[in-house]
């Protein structure tokens, strides 16, 4: 009997813990048992097998130990001690005992495990043996990143399984109760075997058969489960699953070795392919290079002088052309060769293989030999050619040098004569006739510097003469040509020379005369323009006194015709002596004056001109007189009558005020007074309309001032709608003061007191403002304040308005002044009027209804209810009141209510302000 401990053995990995050892597998679930025995077996036989044998019962299979010690020669992959063949319980003993001894020393305590046990046919003892092997040979050695056992297999799944869905898992029972775990790692690693889209989670049979029977089929795992039993079990058992996942794991860890493998031997591979092209580059690029040296060293070695400067010009452009394009792409191939050379023999090293040797005469030697060659060659070959064409430079210089200069002569020649015997100096003006004068000049100076270049050509061909140049015929007819030509252009010169300087002269003359008419003719001109602008100007007056001064200017502007007219005279004789020199001398005029573009028959059209707008001035200065004098009598028409309506329309605004602020009489003889106004108001209308009858004529004058009066329409218009506003408004607030007095008893003598109490604090007729205080209230209310007499307001601001509840008994705190501001002043702009003031002084002094007394009535109509339906408002109250409380009730929200119960309590409070309809 041996014994085993739950530590750490020598580094060795706990095997899961065993939690608590054997003591819980002799309590061992008839299901787990179930399971157990079933994935052990199937375990077993899956190594089995290699050795052409089986199991069929774990407990009995096991019991001689021959089958158990050739388990463990499979899956360790070594020799176990010699069994015994006897049948003897003293044989099984010992065989089982060897075999437990080779468990031992691989590392595993065993406890509680005895050989005896297992030769009697103990099934938990021979399940948890089972079990502690294949913790050793096939869990053991699973390790995912410094995990291992049994915790490097789980976070192998977490890992393998992280990307389907509804696959969490977290340990080897209940997480793979749905199959979807067993299914996720076969579709990870052999994605063709299954499609995982199609698998559901409430189908744990068909996922748990379909994964066994996948791996059965195709990664050689025998089926080690029943998909019932781990479906019909609460908790699969741990050892079972841990059993089963561990063949799943070595299943797809040796794909992924053999993969490795195959790896290693397709890069050793494609090595030596590389390796190989390299080597077959090097070949064709050193033969290529090697013959391009053969074929190009014959061309440099060529040394036969050519009888031209062009002809060796050309062989000095190919040996470029050579040293240019052919040979440097020649020089990078050599330099590619030894490095491609270079990286093949170190990438041969480092395979392990053995060095390069190129083929023979190919070496890198080789190559840098024959190059050299061809470097000599070439050398020799620029210094010949430079030789050569200094040779023949030194006989060419002459010539052409000859021909330089006289190219360069006779391209300035060309066109000089033709230049020298033109007369365009006949047709030319001053300035043009200056100008040439000084273009002649800088030409004869240009000729004297060329004199020394046609001496120079004449020296140049009497030397190549000298020394019998091969082509002197042609040199000595060219200089004698230029020769002749240089005698005829200095004869040319002489003679445009004198005709420039007499055409200079009578031109001249006659500038001075252009220069005196433009002096005089262009002020005229302008004279005569603005003479014909100003006659021609359309006017626009609205005074006598603005066409009286238009009237003076005009008779002004006549007086001064007639010295205009002796400068016209003058002017035009000017152009006539300039026509008379022009005929006497034969003076060809190119052109006009050039100091101006005015003519004579310009100057004498704009003088015809401004003689027939002198009288077309005077007519209309007339006709213009004539209306100025018919606008003025309707600016005094119209201002004498808005003289009178403005301030009568102001006068009446200021008595309606004070007959709405005075307490004089009643309220029926205030507003029988006021009415009295109102009817004297209308009939003033037709002086209303008569002032507009005079104001659209005045328009349709197109008179836009009058200096008569400040009143304008506009103002009138407005002061009389106010007017009609003004009475009307104070007429209706008399009888709403009539009405609340009837409707809540108020005496005549409580309204006085009230008026009077109001006026007193009615600061506007206080006499303590002061006159720019004044006058600021005064703009305010948009009063013209030039003759307007200081008027009450007739509303009170809102700490008058409290100093004056105060004054008349009512204690007030800020919260209850501003309950009452609410009321006399729902709009909050801070005024109180007295129509307010009283509505607020009869409410606190009269009995009125309330809200509560509303909602009892209602209660009442409701037959005691807290609601009420809409067929008790239509019975009770008439149709279109009915109607509206309909519309405006709403829903009853009561735990009492019924369908269609309407509110009426929250709709009372409303009508009082209360609360929002």
């Amino acid at each position: 009997m041996y014994d085993m401990d739950q530590d750490q053995y020598d580094g060795e990995i706990d095997y899961m813990h065993q939690e608590d050892a054997w003591d819980r597998d002799l309590l061992l679930d008839p299901a787990w048992e179930k399971q157990q025995r079933k994935t052990f077996t199937a375990w077993c036989n899956s190594h089995l097998r290699k050795a052409g044998t089986q199991i069929d019962n774990i407990e009995e299979d096991f019991r001689d130990g021959l089958k158990l010690m050739l388990l463990l020669e499979v899956i360790s992959g070594e020799r176990l001690a010699k069994p015994e063949r006897g049948k003897m319980r003293v044989h099984k003993i010992s065989n089982v005992n060897k075999a437990l001894d080779f468990i031992i020393g691989k590392g595993v305590k065993l406890v509680s495990i005895g050989a005896e046990e297992i030769v009697d046919g103990n099934a938990k003892m021979t399940l948890g043996m089972i079990w502690t092997i294949i913790l050793r040979f096939a869990i053991q050695d699973i390790s995912v990143e410094e995990t291992s056992a049994k915790e490097g297999l789980l976070l192998w799944c977490q890992r393998k399984t992280a990307p389907y869905k509804n696959v969490n898992i977290q340990n080897f029972h209940i997480s793979w109760k749905d199959g979807l775990g067993f299914c996720a790692l076969i579709h990870r690693h052999r994605p063709e075997l299954i499609d995982y889209g199609k698998l559901r989670k409430d189908d744990p049979m068909t996922n748990l058969n379909t994964a066994f029977d996948v791996a059965e089929k195709y990664l050689d795992i025998p089926k080690m489960l029943d998909a019932e039993d781990i479906v019909g079990t609460a908790r699969p058992d741990e050892k079972a699953i841990m059993t089963y996942v561990s063949s799943f794991y070595h299943a797809f860890s040796g794909a992924q070795k053999a993969e490795t493998a195959a790896n290693r031997i397709c890069k050793v591979l494609a090595v030596n392919q590389e390796n190989e092209q390299l080597m077959e580059d090097y070949e064709k690029l050193a033969s290529d290079l090697l013959e391009w040296i053969r074929r190009t060293i014959p061309w440099l070695e060529n040394r036969l002088p050519e009888n031209t400067m062009q002809a060796m010009q050309q062989k000095l452009e190919d040996f470029r052309d050579y040293r240019r394009q052919h040979k440097p792409p020649k020089v990078q191939e050599k330099c590619q060769l030894e490095i491609n050379f270079n990286t093949l023999q170190t990438k041969l090293r480092l395979s392990n293989r053995p060095a390069f040797m190129p083929s023979e005469g190919k070496m890198v030697s080789d190559i840098n030999n024959a190059w050299g060659s061809l470097e000599g060659a070439e050398k020799g070959y620029e210094e010949w050619l430079l030789n050569e064409i200094r040779r023949l430079e030194r006989l060419d210089h002459l010539a052409e040098k000859f021909r330089q200069k006289a190219a360069i002569h006779e391209a300035w020649t060309e066109g000089k004569e033709a230049m020298l015997q033109k007369h365009d100096y006949e047709t030319a003006s001053l300035s043009e006739i200056k100008a040439l004068l000084k273009k002649h000049e800088a030409f004869e100076s240009d000729l004297a510097a060329h004199q020394d270049r046609v001496e120079q050509i004449a020296a140049i061909a009497q030397e190549l003469n000298e020394l019998d140049y091969y082509d002197s015929p042609s040199v000595n007819a060219r200089c004698q040509k230029i020769c002749d030509q240089w005698d005829a252009l200095g004869a040319l010169s002489q003679k445009r020379s004198e005709a420039l300087q007499r055409t200079e002269k009578l031109l001249e003359t006659i500038d001075q005369l252009y220069l005196e008419f433009a002096k005089r003719a262009a002020p005229f001109n302008n004279w005569m323009e603005g003479a014909m602008e100003d006659l021609q100007d359309t006017f626009i007056v609205h005074t006598i006194e603005e066409i009286q001064g238009l009237s003076t200017a005009h008779e002004q502007f006549k007086a001064t015709l007639p010295e205009a007219d002796k400068e016209r005279q003058a002017i035009l004789g000017i152009h006539n002596e300039i026509a008379k020199i022009v005929q006497t001398y034969h003076v060809n005029m190119a052109g006009t004056n050039p100091y101006t573009t005015i003519n004579p028959q310009e100057v004498n059209a704009k003088w015809d001109k401004v003689r027939q707008l002198v009288p077309q001035r005077d007519q209309a200065l007339i006709e213009e007189h004539a209306r100025q004098q018919n606008n003025e009598r309707l600016r005094r028409q119209f201002a004498n009558q808005a003289n009178v309506i403005g301030p009568w329309i102001q006068t009446k605004m200021e008595e309606i005020g004070r007959i709405s602020i005075e307490m004089h009489g009643t309220l029926e003889d205030q507003l029988t007074h006021l009415r009295q106004y109102e009817k004297s108001i209308v009939n003033y209308k037709p002086k209303i309309d008569q002032l507009e009858g005079d104001h659209q004529l005045i328009q349709e004058a197109l008179i836009f001032d009058n200096k008569h009066t400040n009143y304008t329409m506009e103002h009138i218009r407005v002061g009389w709608e106010q007017l009609l506003t003004t009475i009307a408004r104070t007429i209706n607030e008399i009888e709403n003061q009539v009405l609340t007095r009837d409707a809540k008893g108020i005496s005549q003598e409580q309204l006085n007191e009230y008026r009077a109490s109001f006026n007193h604090f009615d600061r506007d007729h206080s006499g303590t403002l002061g006159a720019e205080e004044f006058k600021a209230c005064l703009i305010s209310l948009g009063f013209d304040i030039a003759n307007d007499a200081q008027k009450r307001s007739g509303f009170m601001d809102a700490e008058d308005f409290k100093t004056c509840l105060i004054s008349i008994g009512y204690n007030l705190g800020e919260n209850e002044f501003s309950r009452i501001m609410s009321i006399v002043d729902p709009n909050r702009m801070g005024i109180v009027t007295f129509q307010g003031f009283i509505d607020f002084m009869s409410r606190e002094t009269a009995d009125t209804d309330t809200a509560d007394q509303v909602v009892a009535s209602f209660k009442v109509l409701a037959g005691d209810k807290n609601y009420i339906l809409a067929d008790e408002l239509r019975r009770e109250l008439p149709p279109d009141q009915a109607e509206y409380c309909m519309a405006r009730m709403a829903p009853y929200t009561g735990p009492d209510g019924v369908p269609g119960a309407l509110d009426y309590m929250s709709f009372s409070t409303a009508l009082y302000g209360e609360s929002d309809l």
